[in-house]
């Protein structure tokens, strides 16, 4: 009874964040954000990687069909946010694609070609193939340099891990794009950080959320005055130690001083709201968050700015066609496969996105 009320009660919420953002009002504004694709294969085998699973001869039995459904789908979420916001994202970060091949085949999708969408993707190191990336405008965004940031464990928190751990783990690195947004510099950070499988990792987080902070610290450094914009699937909430500490995410944007960053999803999850459920729980784990020269710009310039409710500084992007409408797990994100079975769904996870303006 109390999974049913929590669930009817996250509808509510995400029914009254789910009405248009009016951005053709609010002058120059851009629409930034991350969605994990959950499982985005094509259907050929990756050497040295285990996607064996996602072939047509593999457990999920995924043929040419299932893939380009599920490219399909993907496709239809994103020109659904376009609909919404009169608008393409200027910048989408994702996670849980396979390889560049499949953002290639995602990108020519009759309805996302008109935005035109340029990559930036490395193929990293996790065992079973899944990488991140960043689709970007480039009528709007201009790449100067990337960088596939690697995860080490230089670092004074205490691991879980032994030595032999340590050398054996495999996680996603994390992408950073530096770049021009309407010639405004940017670094942009899109992170996969490691599962909750086990029960085990909040370590291992919280380490990736140091490394992004301190990267960032360094492009700060370097780049006085760039905007920095962290997101990703962080498998932590905006409260857990690797978006909080590590990240020194603030709930309230007048909390955050130079060397911290706003984090709206943070009021946003504690206020109710879920992006995705895990064991029956709502969460937010597809966060973004931004530096402070995002969070308090100089006017004139690109800064964050309220969107759901005039309120909360990022919205939770779900439509009755992402979401299951019955059975057991209704009210929750509509995936690709349930228990074992492909459905024809969308994703495990709902998009996130912020609003920057000037």
């Amino acid at each position: 009874m109390k999974k049913y009320i929590l669930i009817l009660t996250a509808l509510a919420l995400l029914a009254a964040a789910s009405f248009p953002v009016d951005l053709a009002a609010r002058g120059k504004s851009y629409v930034i954000g991350f969605y994990n694709l959950e499982n985005l294969f094509d259907t050929y085998h990756d050497e040295g990687k285990n996607d064996y699973e996602y072939l047509p001869d593999g457990a999920n039995e995924w043929t040419d069909a299932k893939y380009q459904k599920k490219l399909h789908n993907m496709a239809r979420v994103i020109a659904a946010m376009k609909e919404d916001n009169k608008q393409w994202h200027a910048i989408l970060g994702v996670s849980e694609i396979e390889n560049r091949h499949v953002l290639e085949d995602l990108v020519s999708d009759p309805q996302i070609a008109d935005a035109n969408y340029q990559i930036v993707h490395y193929d990293g190191p996790d065992r079973r193939g899944v990488d991140v990336g960043m689709l970007y405008d480039p009528s709007r965004v201009k790449v100067l340099d990337s960088e596939s940031i690697p995860f080490t464990f230089d670092s004074d928190i205490e691991f879980e891990m032994d030595e032999d751990g340590k050398a054996y783990f495999r996680t996603r690195d994390i992408l950073m794009v530096h770049c021009l947004v309407d010639d405004e510099p940017f670094a942009i950070y899109v992170c996969h950080l490691p599962s909750r499988i086990g029960g085990k990792g909040g370590d291992l987080r919280s380490r990736g959320g140091e490394i992004a902070y301190q990267h960032s610290m360094k492009m700060m450094e370097k780049y006085p005055g760039i905007k920095c914009v962290v997101m990703g699937d962080m498998n932590d909430n905006p409260s857990d130690d690797s978006m909080a500490k590590y990240l020194r995410g603030k709930a309230g944007i007048e909390e955050v001083g130079p060397e911290d960053y706003f984090s709206p999803f943070l009021s946003m999850y504690k206020a109710g709201y879920s992006s995705l459920y895990y064991r029956g729980e709502g969460n937010i784990y597809d966060c973004l968050l931004v530096n402070y020269n995002l969070a308090h710009a100089p006017k004139g310039t690109f800064q964050i700015i309220p969107i759901t409710k005039r309120k909360y500084y990022g919205r939770i992007f779900s439509k009755p066609f992402m979401t299951n409408q019955s059975g057991p797990y209704k009210g929750t994100p509509y995936r690709t496969f349930s228990n074992g079975a492909f459905v024809n769904g969308y994703s495990d996870h709902y998009p996130t996105y912020i609003v920057i303006q000037k």
